[in-house]
Formats: structure tokens, C-alpha cells, sequence
């Protein structure tokens, strides 16, 4: 039996993909500040993480774990604030 939709939910930052796995562009501000967001933290630490590999220095290690918990974080986000289950998606004829 379906559900009648919950008025006090959180409305959905992110659209599930017609076709794939995962979410696609952001549809309100909220998603869009989180990506343009995760984007700056990433290439900051990406160019700091080019810096201290250029030197040879293990300190190039702090960067790289920095990137991969931004990204987990991004992904954990969008998938929690996606219209959608994340789930592998052939197309309109959901059933």
C-alpha cells in the first residue's frame, strides 16, 4: 500500500539517475552549494597534496586522506538527501 508523501521531510537536494547508479546535478541551492563547496576543499587539497609530493615529503599523506574524507562525506550526503534510493536504474519504467 502506498504512502501519502511525509509534509515534514526534508525536500531532496539531489534528483536518483533515470539511468545508472547514484545521483545526477543538484536540483535545490542546498546541493549546489555542497558540491561547488566539496569542489573547493577538494582542489585545495589536491594542490597542496601535488606540493608536498613534488618535495618528496610524507607529509603528502594528510592531503590525500583529507581528499578521500570529502569525498566519502560528499557522497554520504547526496545519497542521504537524494529523492531516491541510490540504485541501479535502467529508465523511466520503475516499477
Amino acid at each position: 500500500m502506498n504512502q501519502p508523501p511525509n509534509p515534514n521531510a526534508p525536500k531532496p537536494w539531489f534528483r536518483a539517475k533515470t539511468y545508472g547508479y547514484g545521483a545526477g546535478l543538484p536540483i535545490a541551492w542546498q546541493g549546489w552549494v555542497l558540491w561547488f563547496g566539496f569542489l573547493a576543499v577538494f582542489l585545495t587539497l589536491l594542490r597542496l597534496f601535488m606540493r608536498f609530493m613534488g618535495d618528496g615529503s610524507i607529509l603528502a599523506l594528510l592531503p590525500a586522506a583529507g581528499m578521500i574524507g570529502a569525498l566519502l562525506l560528499f557522497v554520504r550526503v547526496s545519497e542521504r538527501r537524494s529523492d531516491k534510493d541510490w540504485q541501479w536504474r535502467w529508465g523511466d519504467d520503475e516499477k
